[in-house]
This record gives C-alpha cells, sequence and structure tokens, in this order.
C-alpha cells in the first residue's frame, strides 16, 4: 500500500479547556472523600488521509540523571483545601510564604520581566517535579500549578518561560494525559531531565514506622512502594500528589498517618523521614519534558532528538512501512506510543465476511535521534509524507 502526498505538516488546531477534569480530594480533620467529575471538551483532529504528519519537537539530547526522584506522576485529580491560618503552627515554617499553586482559572495576570527564569511545574512545593524543575533551571524560580494543564498555560500566557512535566516513568509507563496536551497547545519541546526515583516514608516527628495505620501519596508513588506497605499492612490512601500527602499528614496532626513523598517534602512541612528509598525497584526513573513557546534552532553541532505525530490509514504493513523510513537512512527510534484518535475512536472497513470492521483510528508519537539540520531526517519526513515511490 502507498502513502499518498498530504501537503504541508499538520499542526493541530488550539482550544485550551476552560475546565480541567478529574476529581476533588476532599480532607476534613482526618477524614477523606473523594468527588468524581468527568470532562469531555475534546479538540477536534482534521480529517484524516494516508500520512498526516507534525513535528513536535526538537531538543539537543543531553541525557541527565541524578539522585533526587520523581515518581510517575499523572494528572492530579483536584486541589488540596487550602490550609486554614490556624493549621500553620504544625509546621517548621510559615507556608503562607510558599508560592499558591496556579489553577486553569487564574492565568489571567502577567509578571515582571526577571533575570530569573520562572519554570513552572504540576503539584506543590517539595514536589518530585519541581526537582526536575530546579535540575534543569537550578537557579530558576518554580511556580507551582494545580494541572498538567495549567502549566501549559502559564507558558502560552508569558506567565513563566518554561514549563517541566513528566512524560514517562520505567516502571509505571507513559503519562499520557500529557501526550494529550502536547496536541492541544502551541508550545515546543526544548529539552530533557531524567530522574531517579526516591521515595521516603514520612511522619509525624517522633512516630516510628511501626505505628502507621493509613499512609498517604499519589497512586504511582503508593504503586512503587508495595513491599513496604504490604509488610507494614497499612491501608493505602489515594492523593493528588505526593508534596500534598506531606502537607495534609502535617496538617491533620494524626500520629498513625503517614505519607510517601520526597526528603524535601519532609522538610518544607515539618516531617521525619521513617525510611528511605523505599521503591521496590531501584531502576526507577522518569523522563521529563521542558517545554517552550519558541523552538530551538536545530544543528548538527550534537546529538539531537526529535519528537513528531502522525496518522496512518488501515491497511496490512502500513505503520511497518512508516516506520522503515527511518530504519533505511539509519535514524534510531527512542519512543514509540499510540493513542486513540479521541474525535474518532473508531472506523469502519468493509474487509470482513459480515460486511464491516471496525477498527480504532491512532495518533502515533515517534522520538528519533536525528536533527532536522540533518539531510536524512528530512528526507525521512518527506518519504513519510509523501509516499513510497522515492527513496532518497
Amino acid at each position: 500500500m502507498a502513502l499518498r502526498a498530504v501537503g504541508d505538516f499538520w499542526v493541530s488546531p488550539i482550544k485550551p479547556l476552560s475546565i480541567v477534569g478529574g476529581s476533588d480530594l476532599v480532607h476534613s480533620r482526618c477524614g477523606f472523600s473523594l468527588n468524581l467529575r468527568c470532562n469531555r471538551d475534546f479538540d477536534r483532529f482534521p480529517e484524516r488521509e494516508c500520512c498526516r504528519l507534525a513535528v513536535l519537537a526538537q531538543r539537543a539530547i543531553t541525557p541527565v540523571e541524578d539522585e533526587k526522584p520523581f515518581s510517575h506522576e499523572v494528572e492530579p485529580s483536584g486541589a488540596i483545601d487550602k490550609v486554614q491560618d490556624n493549621a500553620s503552627s504544625v509546621f517548621h515554617k510559615d507556608l503562607n510564604l510558599l508560592p499558591k499553586p496556579l489553577s486553569a482559572t487564574d492565568l489571567s495576570a502577567s509578571h515582571d520581566d526577571n533575570i530569573k527564569v520562572r519554570v513552572a511545574y504540576q503539584g506543590m512545593a517539595g514536589a518530585y517535579s519541581e526537582a526536575a524543575a530546579l535540575k534543569a533551571y537550578p537557579k530558576c524560580e518554580t511556580v507551582p500549578c494545580e494541572h498538567f494543564e495549567a502549566a501549559f498555560k502559564a507558558v502560552e500566557l508569558w506567565l513563566v518561560d518554561k514549563a517541566v512535566l513528566p512524560i514517562e516513568n520505567s516502571v509505571g509507563g507513559s503519562i499520557h494525559r500529557n501526550y494529550d496536551l502536547l496536541l492541544r497547545h502551541r508550545l515546543h519541546i526544548v529539552g530533557e531531565v531524567q530522574m531517579v526515583v526516591n521515595h521516603c516514608l514520612l511522619g509525624l516527628p517522633g512516630v516510628q514506622k511501626e505505628e502507621l495505620k493509613r499512609v498517604l501519596s499519589h497512586p504511582q508513588a503508593l504503586s512503587h512502594c508495595e513491599m513496604i506497605l504490604s509488610d507494614l499492612g497499612v491501608v493505602k490512601v489515594s492523593t493528588d500528589d505526593t508534596a500534598g500527602a506531606a502537607q495534609m499528614v502535617s496538617i491533620c496532626g494524626i500520629r498513625e498517618t503517614g505519607a510517601i513523598a520526597s526528603a524535601r517534602a519532609a522538610e518544607i512541612y515539618g516531617l521525619d523521614i521513617l525510611a528511605e528509598k523505599i521503591q521496590d525497584d531501584d531502576d526507577n526513573l522518569t523522563r521529563f519534558l521542558i517545554l517552550a513557546r519558541e523552538p530551538i534552532i536545530p544543528g548538527t553541532d550534537r546529538p539531537y532528538k526529535t519528537s513528531i505525530v502522525f496518522t496512518l490509514e488501515e491497511g496490512p504493513g502500513v505503520l511497518f512501512k512508516a516506520l522503515a523510513v527511518f530504519a533505511l537512512r539509519g535514524i534510531n527510534l527512542s519512543k514509540i506510543e499510540s493513542r486513540p484518535q479521541r474525535n474518532r475512536p473508531l472506523r469502519v472497513v468493509d474487509d470482513s465476511n459480515k460486511g464491516s470492521a471496525k477498527y480504532f483510528g491512532y495518533l502515533f508519537y515517534i522520538d528519533f535521534e536525528a536533527s532536522m539540520a540533518e539531510p536524512r531526517a528530512q528526507n525521512a519526513l518527506g518519504h513519510l509524507q509523501h509516499g513510497w515511490s522515492l527513496i532518497s
């Protein structure tokens, strides 16, 4: 089957969400409940032809690791209730001095020009995402955001210069929400940060881990630490993020409640570290993307990585042929991810014995190790877009 030409590279339209879906975590003294709600406001993609292609990103390859961790974060289900003024005495420092997370509805004010780079991240002070932002830009001013989309919008509205968001964890897999948001917003991937996960079990001062009866954290952090939680026989309680769990333990002040979070979260929220490196898998790594308004200029002076997204028509071997354009030119693929095309979840194809067969329509995200300044990368994408009649 031949891939036919479709014209210019496709870039998806933008329509930022006004409401961020998920669930709200509510805490009252020492009780917890979840209020669920869903958001169905999905963007529409253009009608698909044989191959539609968008170049998402271009960045230099600078793999880095750190003993400071980040767990597989997904979009938090809601904002944790704000701390009451009389509760601040629980902490060893005044939490009113910490930056308040931006929500998707308060991204309206602009900031003054500052020498420091302002970097948005999802979560609260002490989150692993904040540690990743500081690793990428050690002297930056970090700006917490309630949701992943709030971080995207903060960059678009010039409230911050960059955003650092998780995209993949070696244990939990891909963060699909951020793959979807990459197509909803006109931001460019300009770099990556990799961090090793180092979960800590936190509790109130003077508490021993054997006293704990329940442990709070993000669902992925809880799943990363199944062995120690099973040994302790505690009840696992899911929260929006790891740093938020640490804050809730400190506010609640109940000795039998602990949290899984970072060592920095323990320092910020006045908790003791009851155990370190409690994750089941020592080789637990999270990859973050650095997003900016402007793309970087590709070069050939060092290794580069490029990200693209495309769709294909259904047919035998079509995906194999699409990937072959890179193999033919010696270009290594470092990542491939598929996501359902939400505006067309099912397609009907007249190739079954009973008249029709239904297939999911997919978007394919690919990272390949080559710069768009290289002729081989240009030829590969031209070949992918315009068909198979000519191999250059």
